[in-house]
């Protein structure tokens, strides 16, 4: 576990994405929906997890857009560099009072993998929750998790980089 992330630069670094309150993409809609079917979960999230507030930039199953910091399973998930699993949310004492657990949308299983900037900074989850709760997750399926969050920080990158004053797409032709 790594909680030690300075939160001031971590936070600077998911504002550096320029991603937070963007419309849908396809690529992290499909990130999202990806995740939910292999997992066969209800809902799955990609979040940037900034100071006050998860935004979700991509979500299967799940119609808001943000949730109060203080609220969310990730803030939690973002504290280490490991998936994190929580195969009954209602057993474990991080979650058994959090209100998303106690009431809608129920979550019993939840599992999350960090999103990791280039800065080594961990900007948000790309995680899977259900209000069936699991026995087990086997070493494939964190395998795929944390894949399909590789995958969720290359498209972060990219647009980070599309962003860049030196970026060939940013040039003016003349």
């Amino acid at each position: 576990m790594d909680g030690d992330q300075d939160e001031g630069a971590r936070i600077a670094c998911v504002r550096s994405f320029a991603l937070l309150d963007t419309p849908d993409e396809a690529a992290f809609d499909a990130v999202a929906a990806d995740a939910a079917l292999f997992f066969g979960a209800a809902h799955a999230v990609v979040s940037l997890i900034d100071r006050d507030r998860q935004w979700y930039k991509a979500r299967h199953g799940v119609t808001e857009r943000e949730v109060p910091r203080g609220l969310s399973l990730c803030t939690h998930a973002i504290r280490t560099t490991e998936v994190t699993i929580v195969p009954d949310a209602r057993a474990d004492d991080r979650f058994a009072t959090n209100p998303f657990v106690t009431g809608a949308p129920f979550v019993r299983f939840y599992a999350a993998a960090p999103l990791r900037a280039r800065e080594g900074l961990r900007v948000g989850t790309l995680c899977v929750f259900d209000p069936a709760p699991r026995a087990a997750v086997s070493h494939a399926e964190v395998a795929r998790l944390q894949a399909l969050a590789d995958r969720t920080v290359a498209l972060m990158e990219g647009h980070r980089r599309r962003l860049e004053p030196s970026s060939p797409t940013l040039r003016r032709t003349g």
